[in-house]
């Protein structure tokens, strides 16, 4: 894994042994990152189900003022801790050890600029995800979330007033971009 663009661009994030993760390819992730191009810079960033981190560091990367990612693994979270310090990052990337569904369910913070959930293909959990960053304080007018789910999970349209604007299908990866309109937010 690498950093595809920006201040760290062509950095080689730590490698790993662990079964439990499955990192976002650089096709897919480039993908997103292009399609949000103006978007990252000066971001406050969600990762949700961080995995490895490489989604937040690209976003650091890229211009993101901060990131804070939600992983519940402690193998993950070593990985993401080893990587903030080979890339010495300081305090713009938090890393908060919590199950994703209840840590939404409880945030009562501000709303982030853009919310990254990358959730185990093997749980099928982007449907609940989804639901409960419908019902959050995390998403707001203007936040901009991206999911990638398995093609083979079945992913709605809307959940309440958050609406899906985009869709790209990588073979057994299905992103989807999501966002309040807003004609509901009056």
């Amino acid at each position: 894994m690498r950093i595809i663009a920006g201040k760290y661009r062509g950095r080689r994030l730590v490698s790993f042994k662990a079964d439990h993760i499955r990192p976002t390819t650089d096709r897919v992730k480039e993908s997103v990152f292009n399609k949000l191009q103006a978007e990252w810079d000066g971001a406050s960033v969600l990762d949700l189900f961080a995995g490895t981190g490489n989604i937040g560091f690209e976003a650091l990367s890229r211009g993101a003022n901060s990131v804070l990612a939600i992983e519940l693994s402690g193998k993950s979270i070593d990985i993401i801790r080893r990587n903030i310090e080979e890339l010495k990052i300081g305090r713009e990337h938090r890393v908060i050890k919590d199950d994703v569904l209840k840590w939404i369910a409880k945030y009562k913070g501000a709303a982030f600029d853009i919310v990254v959930a990358d959730p185990p293909f093997t749980e099928s959990l982007a449907n609940a995800t989804l639901a409960s960053l419908a019902k959050s304080s995390a998403v707001g007018r203007t936040t901009t979330v991206v999911v990638e789910a398995s093609s083979h999970e079945t992913v709605l349209e809307s959940y309440e007033d958050l609406v899906c604007w985009d869709r790209r299908d990588y073979g057994d990866k299905l992103i989807t971009f999501w966002s309040r309109p807003e004609e509901s937010l009056t």
